[in-house]
This record gives C-alpha cells, sequence and structure tokens, in this order.
C-alpha cells in the first residue's frame, strides 16, 4: 500500500495520500491546504482518487476539499454528525473569528463501521467523538489515521463547538485501545516527539489513551 504524510497548510496538517499499488486508486485523506502540493504528489504517484476523506469538519482539515475535488472529480466524505456542525451557527462564528470558513458540503456521509473501498484495500471508518461529534479515524490494514483524535503523546483540543474531553478520552479507549498493538498511529499534526507512532508506544506514553478520567 502506498501512504505519503504531507505536512500542509498554515496550520501544518498532516494530509495522507494513500493508493493501491496494484489498482492505482487512492484517496486523500484531510487535504488543509498547499493544494498544488498534493495534485504534484497524486500526479507523481499517478493515482486515480474517488475520495477525499475529512477526519472532522475544522477548516484547517478541509480548506483543499473544493479545488481538490474541482482537479481530481472526488467525492468529499465527511461523518454524518460533523456534516450537521457545517451548519451550527456557534461553530460557523468561532471559525469565523479566526478568519475561516466551513467546508463546501460533502458529498457522501459515513458512520461507524462503514468501509471506503481503495482498490485491493478497504477502510473502515471508525468513529471517535469528542474533538468534534463527528471525528473519525480511518484504519486500512495496519495504519490508523487519527486525524485531531489522536496525537503522539497526546489528544485533540475539545474547548472548539462540539468538542468534549470525556467524550474524546472515553471513544479512545472504548475504541482504539482494542486495535494491536502494532497498528501504526498516523495523527493529524506533528505535534509530538515523532511523525508517526504505534498503539503500544501511545500505551506506554500517552496520557490520554486508557487514563482514568472519571
Amino acid at each position: 500500500m502506498i501512504i505519503k504524510q504531507l505536512k500542509v497548510g498554515l496550520f501544518e496538517v498532516f494530509c495522507y495520500i494513500l493508493g493501491c499499488e496494484k489498482t492505482m486508486t487512492g484517496v486523500i485523506i484531510d487535504p488543509g491546504g498547499d493544494t498544488k502540493i498534493i495534485i504534484d504528489q497524486v500526479e507523481k504517484l499517478k493515482l486515480k482518487i474517488p475520495f477525499i476523506i475529512n477526519t472532522h469538519f475544522h477548516p484547517d482539515h478541509t480548506l483543499g476539499n473544493k479545488a481538490l475535488q474541482k482537479k481530481t472529480g472526488a467525492s468529499v466524505i465527511m461523518h454524518e454528525d460533523d456534516m450537521k456542525m457545517l451548519n451550527n451557527p456557534e461553530a460557523t462564528a468561532y471559525f469565523k473569528r479566526e478568519g475561516l470558513s466551513h467546508s463546501m458540503i460533502p458529498d457522501k456521509s459515513v458512520t461507524d463501521g462503514q468501509m471506503i473501498a481503495m482498490g485491493k484495500h478497504t477502510i473502515e471508518v471508525i468513529h471517535t467523538p469528542g474533538h468534534s461529534p463527528g471525528s473519525i479515524c480511518l484504519l486500512c490494514e495496519n495504519n490508523l489515521f487519527t486525524g485531531d483524535s489522536l496525537f503522539v503523546g497526546a489528544a485533540g483540543r475539545v474547548d472548539v463547538p462540539g468538542g468534549d474531553f470525556l467524550t474524546l478520552t472515553g471513544a479512545l479507549e472504548d475504541k482504539l485501545l482494542k486495535l494491536p498493538e502494532s497498528t501504526i498511529v498516523w495523527p493529524g499534526h506533528d505535534y509530538g516527539a515523532l511523525p508517526t507512532s504505534t498503539l503500544a508506544r501511545e500505551k506506554q506514553y500517552n496520557p490520554f489513551l486508557g487514563g482514568d478520567w472519571e
């Protein structure tokens, strides 16, 4: 499987390009800006992109949706609970104060456990609310793309409208601790000591994974 990690945009989001080497079909996860850099990589890899997947609705992870859709013809995917947040007045006002606006309305919604086809591979949607109501992680084979739900050594902020600390820590414990410890963690920002990790390492060093917050 092809995995390309790109740090893009003013907010230095980790965007991911995944691809199937047999069918040369791929997806883009969290296009947070620097659209030309993303397109150049897609063209270099010679991938067809049917889907752009947002791990959550926050603008720093969705800024490139419209431009990339225009270039690739891909459908934009987001969890149904975060699609609702695009019409939430509190969230809209919050990001407007930051000089940001919401994504275009996605083409498709997903829910927990749904599978997204990528050539010979499948991507499983794991709903991990808390950073936002519809935050998701994406599991493809032994690779977990965690967006802003889980960072290396930390977890996502919860002070943005729709965030909730206990919801987030509960989701991380209920959903992620059940996965194999060898699972590779690919976070949404380069906030930790390393750009990637494993669940084994996060269980040992990340206080937000499996801690008692009640």
